[in-house]
C-alpha cells in the first residue's frame, strides 16, 4: 500500500539539519515543506540549499494547518519548549536527543501529546541502523543465550577542539552523559530491555575549558556539569551493565558496547553510527566471528527514526524511536547523576517495552507499514 506523504516542518537549521535534509529525501513518506529558525537568514539559506519551498518564523510554521509533523532540531535547552509548542499547535513532534533537559518537561511532553492523540518521537535512531538491528537479530535468535552483562564506553576530551560553538556542552543539559549517553543507553535498552535500578559516580575534572576551534578560539568556558560519569545499570531482566561517558580522556582502547550472555558474547558497533562491524564469540570458541550485516541503512541515516514515525502516523502501528523510550533514557541519565550526588542506588520509575525490530528484507528507503 502507498501512503500519502506526511507534510513536515523543521525547527532549527543548525549543523544537524544538514543530514536530516539530505537523508529525508530517501524516504517518500516524508515531505519537508518548511524550515524555521530563530535566525531567519539561516532557515532561508538551508531552504535554498536543499530546495525547500518555504522558510519562515517558528510561529508561522506552527500555525500552518497543513504541517502534521515537526522535527525539532534546536539546542537541548529549547527541546521542551519547542516540542510543547508543536503539540499545542496539534502537531506530532520528533526531537533530537535528549527528549528534554528535565524529567518534568519530558513527562509533560508525553502527557500533553497523549491528551491530543499525537505522536512523540525522539533521536537517536541509530539503533534502527544496519549494525544494531543485526545485533538485535543475533540476540533474539538466542545465539548468546540470556544476556547477563553489558559494557558501554564513550571517552574523549570534549568538543572544544572541533565544534564551532561548544560552550553548551559544558552547561546544564550538556556533558558527556546527556550528549552521548542517549546513543549508548538507547542501544542497550533496545537490545536488552528496560533498566530498573542504577548507581554511579561523577566528577568535574577541569573547572574551565578553553575553546581551540574557530570562530571562538581562546574563549574560556566555565564547566557546570560532571564531565566523567561511571554508572552501573541493573536491567529488569537481571543483566548488569556498566556505562562510562567522559570528556576527560585523552586516549583509550575501550570497546564501544559488548553484551555477554550465558552462551556467548557480542561486540556491538559504535551506537553513534548506523553500520559497523558485528562480532560474535560463542561459548567454547577461541575466536570472534564476524556476522554479515545485510540490512539497509548502514550509512549515516539520520531521519530514519522520523520516517518510521511518519509511516506509523499513516498506518497506525507503533513507531520505534518513541517518546517513552526517550523518557526512560532521560530518567536513567538523571538517576546516574543523582546516585553520585546522593551516595545511593536510584530506582528507575519509568519503564518501556523494547521497540519492535525492523523486518528483515526491507530495501533502502523502505519501511514496514
Amino acid at each position: 500500500m502507498t501512503y500519502r506523504p506526511v507534510k513536515t516542518g523543521i525547527v532549527g537549521c543548525g549543523t544537524i539539519s544538514v543530514i536530516y535534509l539530505k537523508v529525508s529525501k530517501r524516504f517518500p513518506i516524508l515531505d519537508i515543506v518548511a524550515l524555521a529558525d530563530m535566525f531567519p537568514e539561516r532557515a532561508a539559506a538551508r531552504a535554498a540549499e536543499y530546495g525547500i519551498a518555504r522558510s519562515c518564523t517558528v510561529d508561522e510554521l506552527l500555525a500552518d494547518p497543513a504541517i502534521e509533523l515537526v522535527i525539532n532540531l534546536t539546542i537541548p535547552n529549547a527541546h521542551a519548549g519547542v516540542a510543547r509548542a508543536a503539540i499545542a499547535a496539534d502537531k506530532s513532534v520528533y526531537t533530537e536527543k535528549p527528549l528534554a533537559v528535565e524529567r518534568a518537561d519530558g513527562a509533560a511532553i508525553l502527557r500533553e501529546a497523549r491528551a491530543k492523540g499525537l505522536r512523540v518521537g525522539n533521536a537517536p535512531d541509530t539503533f534502527l541502523g544496519a549494525g544494531i538491528q543485526t545485533c538485535r537479530e543475533v540476540i533474539d535468535s538466542g545465539a548468546i543465550g540470556d544476556p547477563v552483562a553489558a559494557t558501554a564506553f564513550f571517552a574523549g576530551h570534549g568538543p572544544e577542539s572541533w565544534h564551532p560553538d561548544p560552550a553548551f556542552y559544558y552547561h546544564v543539559g550538556g556533558g558527556p552523559m546527556f550528549d552521548m549517553g542517549p546513543y549508548y543507553l538507547t542501544a542497550l535498552v533496545s537490545l536488552i530491555g528496560p533498566i530498573r535500578r542504577v548507581t554511579g559516580s561523577a566528577r568535574v575534572s577541569f573547572p574551565t575549558r578553553t575553546i581551540t576551534s574557530k570562530p571562538k578560539y581562546g574563549e574560556v568556558v566555565n564547566v557546570e556539569i560532571p564531565t566523567h560519569i561511571a554508572g552501573v545499570l541493573d536491567f529488569a531482566n537481571g543483566a548488569v551493565g556498566t556505562i562510562v561517558t567522559s570528556f576527560d580522556v585523552w586516549g583509550h582502547h575501550l570497546p564501544r558496547i559488548e553484551i555477554h550472555g550465558t552462551e556467548g558474547s557480542l561486540s556491538v558497533p559504535d551506537p553513534n553510527t548506523f553500520g559497523g562491524e558485528v562480532l560474535l564469540r560463542r561459548a567454547g570458541e577461541k575466536d570472534w566471528t564476524e556476522i554479515p550485516v545485510t540490512r539497509p541503512n548502514a550509512d549515516n541515516s539520520r531521519s530514519l527514526g522520523v520516517a518510521d514515525m511518519a509511516m506509523a502516523l499513516r498506518s497506525g502501528r507503533p513507531h520505534r524511536a518513541n517518546g517513552d523510550l526517550a523518557y526512560h533514557v532521560l530518567d536513567v541519565m538523571h538517576a546516574i547523576h543523582e546516585a553520585s550526588r546522593d551516595n545511593r542506588h536510584v530506582m528507575i520509575e519509568s519503564t518501556v517495552e523494547r521497540p519492535a525490530p525492523l523486518p528483515v528484507g526491507l530495501a533502502e528507503g523502505e519501511l514496514d507499514a
